[in-house]
């Protein structure tokens, strides 16, 4: 656990946390978990939010570096960054881990 919990610096684990704080980022999340990459319209369709309001959130997603980008033409593309995500999960459970052991 000691040798993955270092992955991330603390700066950088708290705005990926931080980009997930948000229910329809959550939301956009799982949209993008479902498919290989998405564009911006086809998160629109599948969830009850603004286009604006998806583009907002997947720029921060993306700024994060939860989220990848790619421009397709006159598309962009997002996908998950799931070895990202999956660093996030593994230090937060190492986290949860070393402040929650009944040595404390």
């Amino acid at each position: 656990c000691d040798a993955n919990y270092r992955k991330l610096g603390d700066a950088e684990l708290a705005a990926r946390l931080g980009a997930l704080s948000h229910p329809a980022r959550i939301e956009i999340l799982r949209c993008l978990a479902k498919a290989h990459s998405c564009c911006c319209g086809e998160v629109v369709g599948r969830l009850d939010l603004a286009q604006s309001t998806v583009s907002q959130h997947l720029k921060i997603l993306v700024a994060a570096g939860l989220v990848r980008f790619e421009a397709d033409g006159q598309r962009s593309r997002y996908a998950i960054d799931r070895p990202a995500l999956r660093a996030v999960a593994e230090m937060l459970a190492c986290f949860a881990s070393s402040c929650c052991s009944d040595d404390c």
